[in-house]
């Protein structure tokens, strides 16, 4: 059956947003003509991302419960039925043939005004751990495609497909690129390297754990790529202006991911779903230091299905100031523990997910 009208919804995070797009650029690789409305939040991060990606968007009025006591919770329960009023507004307007939630606050409201207008729906979970939304709406959706195995304690079983996370193609093909990534980020490609990655605005905890031991690794030969984060980049570039740096490529922002998985020997990284699922598919002896700062411990979540497998290496936060740099220089020194970790991390990748997730799409489609 060919998709001609779709809604995806959600957003507030780069996690939610790029499986969003995935999906929607499957869909016009498939259905070149289809039309794709994304409704996503007002003042969130997917009213600027979507539009750069090419699709149309909409945004909701609607925000999240603060966990703290402040009156924008006394405001919560009129936004959500005024986002609820909205939602079913603009899906009478477009009559979509299928709604696609991937998380975040717009997804709520627009999923449930699909079910009430008897609209297909599927949802994408991209964690291990779903959030309050996906758990209300698992009830009432067509269907709910996971990354992680063992859902069912969430969401009922006979809706869920494991599909695995849909990630940017282009972030993970690495093949022959190993040569061409030293050169673009000016390292020496005969020195082990360490890729460091905290997010698109950076991790403080990350950025702090290194900085103590830029001289022991330079001691030891050992270079990294270092995404600091837009947030804490001009503070550092400060503080290191009066050090060596030598073999550490300190940068705002990886735009070509590709190429600075291509050039790792081990990578340290947060735990968002995204991530996980992207370093699964590069296949690279991995560290993960899960975020805490995040909504049900998800992080953590993520991480532990890694590490139950034997398939990463888990500092806590609380700990990497002190263990993160010595694990890292350990476990490049340990190259049968680095093949036991790619052995495992190997078997846990997913590389059709973007196509599976559509073909059960596809399915539900009336």
């Amino acid at each position: 059956m060919s998709i001609n009208r779709v809604v995806i919804s959600g957003g507030g995070t780069g996690g939610h947003i790029f499986p969003a797009v995935a999906i929607a650029d499957e869909i016009k690789r498939r259905n070149p003509n289809a039309e794709i409305l994304f409704v996503g939040a007002i003042g969130k991060m997917e009213m600027e991302k979507v539009p750069a990606a090419g699709y149309k968007i909409v945004g909701l009025n609607i925000v999240g419960f603060q966990r703290k006591f402040t009156l924008k919770n006394f405001l919560l329960p009129f936004k959500i039925i005024a986002s609820l009023l909205n939602a079913r507004k603009i899906l009478k307007e477009f009559k979509p043939q299928v709604v696609i939630g991937v998380g975040g606050f717009a997804s709520g409201p627009t999923l449930q005004a699909a079910t009430y207008l008897n609209i297909p729906t599927l949802v994408q979970e991209q964690n291990s751990f779903p959030g309050k939304t996906n758990k209300i709406l698992s009830k009432k959706v067509t269907k709910i495609c996971t990354a992680y195995e063992g859902l069912d304690k969430f969401f009922p079983a006979d809706k869920i497909i494991e599909t695995g996370n849909p990630v940017r193609s282009e972030m993970v093909q690495i093949e022959g690129k190993r040569e061409e990534a030293f050169q673009f980020y000016n390292l020496d490609a005969t020195k082990k390297t360490i890729l460091i990655i905290g997010g698109s605005l950076g991790a403080r905890t990350l950025n702090e754990s290194l900085l103590p031991f830029v001289k022991e690794l330079q001691a030891k030969n050992i270079q990294v790529l270092w995404q600091c984060g837009s947030y804490y980049y001009d503070t550092l570039k400060a503080q290191i202006d009066e050090l060596d740096m030598t073999g550490i490529n300190m940068v705002k922002f990886i735009n070509r991911m590709d190429l600075a998985y291509a050039l790792a020997d081990v990578v340290i990284s947060r735990a968002g779903a995204i991530s996980v699922s992207e370093l699964c598919l590069i296949k690279k002896p991995t560290i993960l230091v899960p975020s805490p700062n995040v909504a049900e411990d998800h992080q953590t979540k993520n991480a532990m299905a890694l590490v139950n497998k034997k398939a990463a290496i888990l500092v806590k936060d609380i700990e990497s100031k002190v263990n993160l740099i010595p694990t890292v220089i350990e476990l490049l020194a340990n190259e049968n523990e680095q093949t036991n970790l790619i052995s495992a991390i190997s078997l846990l990748g997913k590389p059709n997910a973007t196509a599976s997730i559509v073909d059960e799409i596809e399915k539900i489609v009336k």
